[in-house]
């Protein structure tokens, strides 16, 4: 198909302007820097495979197109991979597994993950499946045989009761929670007097960890892939519920079972887990499951850029609470502390967004500056930063959840050879987000300021290694804080204003500046000058 005038036009304009680019950017300066960044102290990148590249064009993502894709994350720095469900099941996101021990057929085969592993792993890039072990699909084997009464040998396996139990049982979360609707989650079965537990619904019963068969067949699960596919460890789905939420201290002792488990099989295994609630309900997790999502963290990002304040935020109940007296930098301590009463073993998995969650472009209001922004602050914290895919070209997308799972855009539509159509997109389509090749050719993108500060990252001690401390630079508009590893400080300062400059009285460098996010940013000599939502890196 004939490109329009405007369009080859404007890729001759990005042509010249990378070219120039190139010529002033110091190379060998650039590329003589060491990569001190290992997983899991490295960018992850969270893929939905079903969305992400499509080998042979039946307009499914699957395995062999990600492997051909691991080029791509290479080069942007990336040296963990996090995959969404690729089990077998009935439903497009896999949530609900049917065969523990496969690849779901649209995706590829056993054979072809192999492969993909062992590719990735020649390019320095960790492999993390989703594990679901809280509930299988209705139409799991285990199940089937299950719901055939109370004398079948799967019984056991999921969690049956009758009504006088059920009933006793919701009192008990009700006064340990104040959860109402636990009787909600008890589902009929054609036939049977009693009810199976179903956490998040009838399709997806949970399993029965009280049963000792049930922990044995999860952990010969993991030897599977952990020692017969050779990936390097798990995310753990909903890990929160795998007991009533009046067992708390159950789900607690299980996770470090699990964890001894695994690390007898692999040592060193990573494990991260998905705890959906404010950091006091999360920390007692950690000494199972040594990486958490930093929930409080995301929300707080999220609400200081739509807010232009520093603020922070946390998770209450299901929703957020915004935390107009606390400073960001402050309840960034907090967590940090409060994980180190538990543990000192852990590793912060922050992140924007992902797959549950409406994507950061819509959220911030489709603002280029904001979402830069947001990328900087992420990619200046300590921890595994996850990135969800296409949050580096800006994708857009509300709930429902397949508005937010939708195609990558790799190219135009015209050349796009591994976009995928299993859905019609509604937020991210060739109109509203400019694809990963065009932006590649343009340094002003999105796509290059997440390439530079992954780069930048990649090549510090003290931003992938280092610890938090807090600065005075600080302000109302203004985040500011100290990374510090070894001999190495650097000072991150980030001016979360849309509108107004930020002029901090710092002396500064200009061979110290690290990396700023605009040319427009002032150095003087007893001060600096931030634009807009500016950011700014100083090698103290």
């Amino acid at each position: 198909m004939k490109l329009p005038l405007f369009f080859n036009m404007r890729v001759a304009l990005l042509a010249i302007s990378v070219f120039l680019f190139t010529l002033c950017t110091p190379v060998q300066e650039k590329n003589s820097a060491e990569n001190i960044a290992n997983f899991p102290h490295a960018v992850t990148y969270e893929i939905f495979v079903r969305s992400f590249a499509d080998s042979d064009g039946d307009g499914i993502g699957d395995i062999k197109g990600m492997t051909q894709k691991l080029d791509y994350l290479q080069e942007l720095g990336i040296q963990g991979i996090w995959l969404m469900p690729i089990m077998p099941s009935p439903t497009y996101h896999k949530y609900d597994v049917t065969d523990y021990k496969d690849i779901h057929p649209d995706y590829g085969t056993l054979d072809d993950f192999k492969i993909f592993v062992q590719e990735a792993h020649a390019r320095n890039i960790a492999v993390v499946i989703d594990m679901i072990i809280n509930h299988t699909s209705n139409e799991h084997p285990w199940f089937q045989e299950s719901s055939k009464g109370k004398d079948n040998p799967y019984r056991d396996y999921y969690v049956w009761a009758d009504e006088a139990t059920i009933e006793e049982v919701s009192s008990l979360v009700k006064e340990a929670t104040g959860d109402s609707d636990n009787r909600e989650q008890w589902h009929s079965f054609e036939g049977q007097d009693e009810k199976y537990y179903g956490f998040f619904w009838g399709g997806m019963p949970d399993l029965n960890f009280d049963n000792p068969k049930v922990r044995e067949e999860i952990y010969e699960i993991g030897r599977f892939w952990l020692e017969g596919i050779g990936v390097d460890g798990f995310r753990l789905d909903a890990a929160k519920h795998i007991f009533e939420d009046h067992r708390a201290e159950d789900n607690h002792a299980f996770w470090i079972e699990f964890r001894n488990e695994m690390q007898k099989i692999k040592p060193g295994v990573y494990l991260v887990g998905e705890v959906w609630a404010d950091t006091e309900t999360l920390a007692p997790y950690l000494p199972g499951l040594p990486s958490m999502f930093n929930f409080d963290l995301a929300f707080s990002i999220l609400h200081m850029l739509n807010h232009e304040k520093n603020i922070s935020a946390m998770v209450k109940g299901h929703s957020t609470e915004i935390k107009e007296d606390v400073p960001f930098e402050k309840a960034f301590v907090n967590i940090q502390q409060k994980y180190k009463s538990v543990t000192s073993d852990f590793v912060d998995a922050i992140f924007l967004s992902n797959h549950d969650q409406n994507r950061i472009m819509s959220v911030l209001g489709n603002d280029l500056p904001r979402a830069k922004q947001a990328a900087a602050i992420l990619l200046s914290l300590p921890g595994t930063p996850y990135l969800y895919y296409g949050e580096e070209i800006g994708m857009k997308g509300m709930k429902p959840d397949p508005n937010i799972r939708e195609p990558f855009l790799w190219d135009i539509l015209e050349r796009d050879n591994y976009r995928t159509s299993w859905i019609e997109p509604e937020f991210t389509t060739d109109a509203t987000v400019i694809p990963q090749a065009i932006q590649q050719n343009d340094p002003n993108s999105l796509y290059n300021l997440y390439k530079e500060l992954i780069a930048l990252r990649n090549t510090s001690p003290a931003l992938t290694l280092g610890e938090f401390n807090t600065s005075d630079i600080s302000g109302a508009k203004v985040l500011a804080w100290v990374m510090k590893h070894a001999n190495q400080e650097v000072l991150v300062i980030h001016n979360i204003s849309s509108s107004e400059k930020a002029e901090i009285f710092q002396k500064t460098d200009k061979k110290n500046v690290l990396f700023k996010s605009h040319p427009s940013v002032e150095l003087h000599a007893d001060k600096l000058i931030l634009p807009p939502n500016g950011s700014i890196f100083i090698l103290l």
